[in-house]
């Protein structure tokens, strides 16, 4: 990449610095330090104004780029279909929209209707309203409780943190919504319970919320698949399928938050694939069109979509819509991009590279005392930093965010559990797209390992 001229670069910077809202940015060393302005992406590479080269092991900075950057492809499916039609609301189709829905559904055996929507939260949103209408419809209202889970996160909006189990993540947004109701993390590393079967026992754990809360008050139960900014949370043996078991007892829908493994992440279609079971809904957004247009979407079950099936009643129908959920550029760049998945085999690469990451953290571990605990399914992968192993104190959150500034320097790009968890924001986190290579899975650890040198000792 060539660099910006220094008086463009000047001008880009005065411009971030006066007029841009950062997310997730404390803004007043911006007053001294110039802002990060990215410029361009080629594969897993990117570029800043300064001509800066890095190798980006977080897909976007959130879990975003699934099959790399440069995709002229997916950005050639979104020109032809908005210059033909580039947005009619979605209480009519379009043709992408149809296909994508097709091409989705077929990949989720026992999903049946695809809802779009522009993001996450938004899905999950839409996820939250149809359980609270089902309680109205099927059950006089009752049934209208939500479970989620500590740890989990579901999104941005006063509804969806809710069910947020991060209490930094929800400190001062209150109050919130009524009828969400928390249930224990499933995290074996941080274990609440002395027992053999771990899995089992962090499922029936969630049926004693469901006992005590009565079970005919409870209409849904939000976890995800694979805890993301929570600590990248991988399931224990046993606990999907008795989850699973739970709901079906106790006739409670089972919502299953994909926004991040979805779509490949894991090394299959989604998550849930994994482990057998049959969820009721489905959320999906970041790696649906890996960021080129904006597309998430709620997919459900035939059987919740003929719940509201009722010409006899005007309000049985989901009285909902989402503007930009009739924008046709995210079901044109879906298509290409699962093309690009199946095609290039990037599932199978999937398995394959996220093998030896963690085969990579594990030697790291080996290596560094400070690295207590190494998680992760797919590329979707997490190392936990402790103080001490033996008491397994969390280390520092200074030293977590010193090894990413590390990492950032040497050009390597990784994240880290932040402003989520009180005490346990010691995390890295790690999602490279799913085209990396092997040099690609070795350079990112490398980097990793000579942080840990430098700044752990």
């Amino acid at each position: 990449m060539n660099q910006a001229a220094p008086n463009d670069f000047n001008r880009v910077i005065d411009a971030d610095r006066a007029h841009v809202w950062h997310h997730m940015t404390q803004h007043k060393p911006l007053e001294t330090t110039d802002p990060r302005i990215m410029v361009e992406g080629r594969g897993m590479r990117l570029w800043d104004a300064t001509g800066r080269e890095h190798l980006d092991a977080v897909s976007g900075g959130v879990w975003t780029v699934n099959v790399g950057y440069g995709r002229e492809s997916i950005g050639e499916a979104i020109r032809a279909q908005v210059t033909k039609l580039n947005y009619f609301a979605g209480s009519a189709g379009s043709i992408p929209g149809a296909r994508f829905a097709e091409a989705l559904i077929a990949r989720m055996p026992g999903m049946a209707r695809v809802y779009s929507v522009n993001s996450g939260s938004e899905a999950n949103e839409k996820a939250f309203k149809m359980v609270r209408q089902i309680a109205h419809k099927h059950h006089g209202g009752k049934k209208h409780k939500i479970l989620y889970r500590e740890r989990d996160y579901h999104g941005a909006t006063i509804a969806t943190m809710s069910a947020g189990g991060q209490p930094e993540r929800n400190a001062q947004y209150g109050p919130y919504t009524p009828g969400f109701v928390q249930v224990p993390h499933c995290l074996e590393y941080r274990a609440q319970w002395d027992v053999e079967e771990y899995g089992l026992r962090a499922a029936d754990a969630i049926e004693e919320v469901i006992l005590r809360e009565g079970p005919d008050t409870i209409g849904a139960l939000c976890l995800e698949t694979v805890t993301a900014g929570g600590g990248v949370i991988t399931p224990p043996r046993g606990y999907w399928e008795r989850v699973q078991e739970i709901c079906r007892k106790h006739e409670i829908l089972l919502h299953l938050d994909e926004v991040v493994c979805g779509v490949g992440r894991t090394g299959e279609w989604f998550g849930y694939q994994h482990y057998g079971i049959e969820p009721d809904l489905v959320t999906m957004a970041k790696g649906v069109a890996s960021g080129y247009a904006a597309i998430a979407c709620l997919v459900t079950t035939e059987a919740v979509f003929e719940q509201f099936k009722d010409d006899s009643d005007p309000m049985s129908l989901f009285r909902d819509i989402s503007t930009f959920g009739g924008c046709t550029a995210g079901p044109a760049a879906a298509l290409e991009n699962m093309r690009i998945i199946e095609e290039e085999e990037l599932l199978a690469n999937t398995r394959a590279m996220g093998a030896r990451l963690m085969g990579n953290l594990r030697a790291l571990q080996d290596r560094h005392a400070v690295i207590g605990d190494v998680r992760g399914l797919g590329l979707f992968c997490g190392a936990e930093l402790v103080a001490d192993r033996a008491t397994r104190a969390p280390a520092d959150e200074r030293l977590v965010q010193a090894v990413v500034a590390d990492c950032m320097a040497q050009g390597v790009i990784i994240g880290a559990t932040t402003r989520s968890l009180p005490g346990y924001n010691n995390t890295l986190c790690l999602a490279p797209a799913l085209i990396a290579t092997p040099g690609d899975i070795d350079a990112i650890t490398e980097a990793i390992d000579g942080a840990l040198r430098r700044v752990a000792g």
